[in-house]
């Protein structure tokens, strides 16, 4: 049974961003071997990070949707983690990450309404 799944990854700052998504794709042959597809995949370039991983301060992301099977994503999930060109990784199947993304907008929601009634 297929899934949508979501991928971040964080790569070293050394690499060089138009290499990004070729390094990507050498994993995302796992997916595509196993019968899954390739969606979209989005470099969002060097960005600073909320803390230090590896003593460095700045990581290339990168986005990509996919769809595959649970053991297609454990087993990209593996490869990743196992090579030194990338610092995190982390894989949400994406109706998770829609759940998440309504809650935090119906807390944030929530809290907004309280202000205004407090300060009525």
């Amino acid at each position: 049974m297929t899934h949508q799944y979501e991928l971040m990854a964080i790569l070293q700052p050394e690499i060089d961003e138009r290499q990004v998504p070729t390094i990507l794709d050498k994993f995302l042959k796992v997916i595509t071997d196993a019968d899954g597809t390739i969606d979209k995949v989005d470099v969002w370039g060097k960005r600073r990070l909320a803390y230090e991983i590896q003593k460095k301060n700045e990581g290339i992301y990168a986005v990509v949707n996919f769809t595959a099977t649970s053991e297609a994503t454990v087993e990209l999930d593996r490869q990743l983690k196992l090579n030194e060109q990338i610092m995190r990784t982390k894989v949400l199947r994406a109706e998770e990450a829609i759940a998440m993304i309504e809650s935090e907008a119906k807390r944030a929601e929530a809290k907004a309404a309280r202000k205004t009634a407090a300060k009525a």
